[in-house]
């Protein structure tokens, strides 16, 4: 049993997983008519609060669908794009009567701490019974605050690599070069661009680009080494790793503007000419792919995966799988049965498939090979916004449902697809299944962005890289130290 009270911030993930139907695990509506607990008594309306997103919930499919399909009737309200958090907490001083939030780690955390939520492990023995048999065990243990559970946790559909690196093919073969495999002969190619095509040989923005530090052993934000738990700060490899990239930028290998770029800018950098190779994700493919293809009409996107180092060493970053959000039902509620019964009749496997994905021929389609794609713009507009409403999934079949919305872009579809082939050399983050933990959500915000802005300044040589121990006490003495016991403390007690 563990205790925990604070949140991690989770990549969030451009997606989110969605729900599903009927009550007690019977499969039936019948059992959810029993509204707070009396037989035959109408369903009370609910109030449910969900994260930030510029949409009208109450007015969207998804809403009436699941009003036909459980008989409850629901008023759904947003937090604002702005200042989310303040709201929240607004929100709950004033005990607002919601019957359903949905929330971060860290607004988990916080809640659970301050006594704002109601526990949750009789209500889910008595009206989620599905919800814990769909969600693997260890998640609901690891939401536990000082042995109680307060909210359901959402897993990540599948974990997933997220990028590579990107290079245009025609001008591999101006170079007669190959797509490199190791440090060095990416080096070699960064050389090769600088001299002969007088273009940035690469463009980026990034403090850790996996695909490079992980040819010096540093993947993940957090490594395990000798069966002890580290963070990448205290990995050998760093120091290795910014030497590296701090000798491209330079010999003028790197975009000198790498410390003020942005996405955006890199992308218009690639697909007009003015930069060899770039950082890159399937979640940008669509929008690259369609601006090369306007400049440079013939030009091809060659992915370059993670390079090798020395002694073959090699890895990228497998994110995702954690947990998303957690679902809570505020002591305030008026309707605590109801809401968790409503939630249970979410992910009974057919709802929860058509919440997913709707209705087959309608919203999806099957191809030859028995893959699921979306049927456009229908798929869009009756479930574009349908994770937002999500309270739980069937996490198992929900990583299959998932892939559904990456294909609905053949050019984000094929990306995927080629970066995920970089699967088995990459690893997750040991931390991936970690509890909110208080030290940790108070802290590690502040700690990653001190911890980039330092990486970032010694890639262009704004710090020197003989200053990198000063710089790991000053960031363990803010805070690290205490981040890395409390973690360490979690990583010992659950293997």
């Amino acid at each position: 049993m563990k205790k925990a009270i604070a949140g991690m911030i989770s990549f969030s993930l451009a997606f989110s997983v969605l729900a599903g139907c009927a009550s007690n695990g019977s499969g039936t509506q019948a059992d959810g008519d029993k509204g707070s607990g009396s037989a035959g008594s109408e369903k009370p309306e609910l109030r449910q609060l969900g994260f930030q997103r510029n949409f009208d919930p109450n007015s969207d499919p998804v809403a009436k669908f699941l009003e036909e399909q459980t008989g409850y009737k629901v008023k759904y309200e947003t937090l604002p794009l702005e200042n989310p958090d303040d709201k929240l907490n607004l929100l709950m001083a004033n005990k607002e009567p919601y019957d359903i939030i949905k929330l971060s780690g860290s607004q988990y955390n916080r809640l659970a701490a301050q006594g704002a939520l109601e526990p949750l492990d009789e209500l889910l023995e008595q009206y989620g019974q599905t919800i814990k048999e769909v969600n693997p065990p260890e998640l609901f243990e690891n939401a536990k605050v000082d042995g109680k559970i307060y909210g359901i946790p959402e897993k990540h559909p599948r974990a997933f690599v997220g990028s590579s690196l990107a290079v245009r093919q025609d001008l591999l073969d101006e170079l007669g070069m190959k797509v490199p495999e190791t440090i060095d002969e990416f080096y070699e190619l960064l050389k090769a661009i600088k001299e002969k095509k007088g273009i940035v040989p690469f463009s980026g923005f990034e403090s850790i680009i996996p695909e490079i530090s992980g040819a010096f052993g540093v993947v993940t934000p957090w490594e395990v080494q000798d069966g002890k738990l580290i963070h990448r700060l205290d990995h050998p490899g760093m120091k290795e790793y910014l030497e590296f990239m701090n000798k491209l930028y330079n010999e003028g290998l790197i975009d000198p503007e790498w410390p003020v770029n942005k996405s955006a800018t890199v992308q218009q950098k690639f697909t007009t000419g003015k930069a060899g190779v770039i950082t890159y994700g399937w979640g940008i493919a669509p929008a690259v792919t369609e601006a090369l293809k306007k400049n440079m009409p013939e030009a091809k996107i060659t992915q370059i995966p993670a390079l090798k180092g020395k002694d073959g060493q090699t890895g990228n970053w497998l994110q995702g799988g954690g947990v998303s959000w957690y679902i809570a039902i505020p002591k305030s509620s008026k309707h605590k049965e109801d809401a968790m019964k409503y939630m249970n009749m979410k992910v009974q496997p057919d709802l929860f498939k058509s919440l997913s994905i709707g209705e087959e021929n309608v919203h999806h389609k099957k191809d030859d090979s028995g893959k699921l794609f979306p049927i456009l713009p229908k798929f869009n507009d009756d479930r574009g916004n349908a994770d937002w409403f999500m309270t739980s999934t069937d996490s198992t079949a929900y990583e299959e449902l998932w892939l559904l919305r990456v294909r609905k872009d053949q050019v984000l579809y094929e990306a995927f697809e080629e970066i995920q082939k970089q699967g088995p050399i990459s690893r997750k983050d040991p931390t991936v299944l970690a509890p909110p933990l208080p030290v940790v959500g108070n802290n590690m915000q502040k700690l990653t962005k001190l911890e980039s802005d330092y990486i970032i300044k010694v890639i262009a040589g704004a710090e020197s890289l003989d200053g990198f121990d000063h710089f790991v006490s000053q960031w363990k003495s803010q805070g690290g130290e205490e981040v890395i016991r409390e973690l360490s403390g979690w990583y010992d007690q659950s293997k």
